[in-house]
């Protein structure tokens, strides 16, 4: 009995210190927005392709998931060999859409993130009066692990916060293509709070969890 007293004592600890683990990675790389990068003179300009680019996005419940994509409106990188050194990315809020649903679901659900429903429309990204989100370019580091971060001033419904996650950078002759890794933001922190647990009270188990998946794919030719 006290052997498996302690076993139990030892898996609750260590599930203690899993999910203390990942609250702080929740939340690791979002901070106060910051000045933005600016190129160096050797640096070469790369304009977006939107046809090939976009955000996959990921959303959670306790009832289960929605997932979709944004697409990417316009921008730039400038980038030296394969780091990035400066660049804006503008991306188009009206172009949400959800690709686990169809019919009426998926009509209702985009257009409740859009918020271009009457009485809803700050709900979550209220499209008409912030028609686009914007992605600024802050600076590139290496992490522990020694990956790429790319940091940058990420500004929805008019709020700016730093975010950083990790990204790989290749630069091929004319082109340039940007991966990241899949990452999570805290929605709350651009006042997008609907169904959060941690804005509102007695939501029972009918919340939306605040962290929102993120993955980022652009490809870029050469100005």
């Amino acid at each position: 009995m006290k052997n498996r007293l302690l076993t139990l004592l030892c898996v609750l600890s260590i599930g203690v210190s899993v999910t203390s683990c990942k609250d702080k990675a929740k939340e690791a790389g979002t901070t106060a927005a910051e000045p933005v990068a600016t190129s160096a003179n050797a640096s070469t300009e790369y304009k977006i392709n939107t046809e090939k680019s976009t955000i996959e996005w990921k959303g959670f419940k306790p009832t289960g998931t929605h997932n979709g994509t944004i697409n990417i409106e316009s921008g730039t990188l400038s980038a030296t060999d394969n780091s990035i050194q400066s660049g804006t990315v503008v991306i188009d809020m009206n172009s949400i859409v959800a690709l686990d649903v169809d019919g009426d679901k998926k009509d209702n659900l985009e257009a409740h993130l859009k918020g271009t429903v009457e009485g809803k429309e700050g709900d979550f990204f209220n499209v008409n009066k912030y028609p686009t989100a914007s992605f600024v370019v802050t600076g590139v580091s290496k992490n522990d692990a020694g990956k790429t971060m790319l940091s940058g001033n990420l500004k929805m419904k008019d709020i700016e916060k730093n975010v950083s996650f990790p990204v790989t950078v290749t630069v091929d002759g004319e082109s340039l293509s940007l991966v990241s890794e899949t990452f999570t933001i805290d929605r709350t922190l651009w006042g997008v709070n609907f169904g959060s647990k941690s804005v509102f009270d007695n939501l029972g188990d009918k919340f939306i969890n605040d962290g929102v998946e993120l993955t980022i794919e652009i490809n870029a030719s050469k100005s």
